[in-house]
């Protein structure tokens, strides 16, 4: 559990409760240093037959490193801002039902991402995305939830400078200037934005799109179809599919993880297919 996430305080005692409550016996390891998680998962491999981790997609992202290695199940409990994994397996927010899921629910092995050594769940992005996580306080994400990514990506914008970037894939090379990079392996990313609307977190592929506009007040524009996922389709956007790519930069810039800083261009990303089991609800569909 990670006391630190937005409801991790006031919900870890309950959530630990009910899941008891659901005939889970439980080891309660509480951390607000996503270093430790190899430390603590690692005390009780072959004691234990999941991991259930409650926080936000950054939180997820650090527990993903240490259970793909050690081949155990996920359980998710959505305690963040965002919950974008949550979203895009259809875990419910509401804790009891959260819980029900992490304690007998459906298996589904899903994809993963993976960039300079390191796993990633749903996104890695380089640009915009990264001065909003830069500048995004946790006393926001805290008062204002999935609202904090909204008011502050508003305050970035107006200063957004264009990145001179190559993307290479399989099929191609692009150059662009491009104010924000999005690699997307499952369907939602920042606040719930798409990466494409018919993305998939177990299609062993993953989605790249750049936003190539030349004023910032083009990005306003471009905000309705963000969101639905069609963005695909505008002049200003460049989308591509592959199962991998590399993303090189003029200079070195910051790669967003999850929510999370966690690498730097250049960048080599691919897709590990079926790479993790996670706990999800019986029949749910993306």
């Amino acid at each position: 559990m990670n006391p630190c996430a937005r409801d991790g305080a006031e919900k870890s005692d309950r959530a630990a409760g009910l899941l008891r409550d659901l005939g889970l016996d439980l080891v309660v390891e509480p951390t607000d240093d996503p270093s430790r998680f190899p430390e603590l998962i690692g005390r009780h491999l072959g004691t234990i037959d999941r991991v259930i981790v409650g926080g936000g997609d950054g939180t997820l992202n650090a527990a993903v490193q240490v259970l793909v290695q050690a081949k155990l199940l996920l359980g998710i409990i959505p305690l963040g801002t965002a919950n974008n994994l949550a979203r895009t397996l259809g875990i419910p927010f509401d804790l009891e039902a959260a819980c029900a899921v992490s304690a007998g629910g459906a298996r589904r092995r899903i994809d993963l991402g993976w960039v300079n050594d390191r796993y990633f769940c749903t996104t890695a992005s380089l640009g915009l995305s990264v001065q909003i996580t830069e500048e995004l306080s946790p006393g926001a994400k805290r008062l204002w939830g999935p609202i904090a990514y909204v008011l502050t990506a508003f305050r970035v914008i107006r200063r957004a400078h264009p990145i001179h970037a190559v993307v290479e894939w399989e099929s191609g090379t692009r150059h662009s200037r491009t104010v924000q990079i999005v690699v997307g392996n499952g369907r939602y990313y920042g606040a719930a934005l798409a990466v494409a609307e018919d993305a998939a977190i177990d299609d062993a592929r993953l989605d790249l799109y750049s936003l190539e506009v030349g004023h910032w007040w083009e990005l306003l524009k471009l905000a309705p179809s963000l969101k639905r996922g069609t963005h695909g389709t505008r002049r200003e956007v460049q989308a591509l599919r592959a199962t991998a790519f590399v993303v090189r930069t003029r200079r070195r810039v910051p790669i967003d993880l999850d929510g999370e800083l966690g690498a730097e261009t250049p960048a080599r990303f691919r897709v590990v297919p079926r790479a993790l089991e996670v706990l999800v609800p019986a029949k749910t569909e993306e």
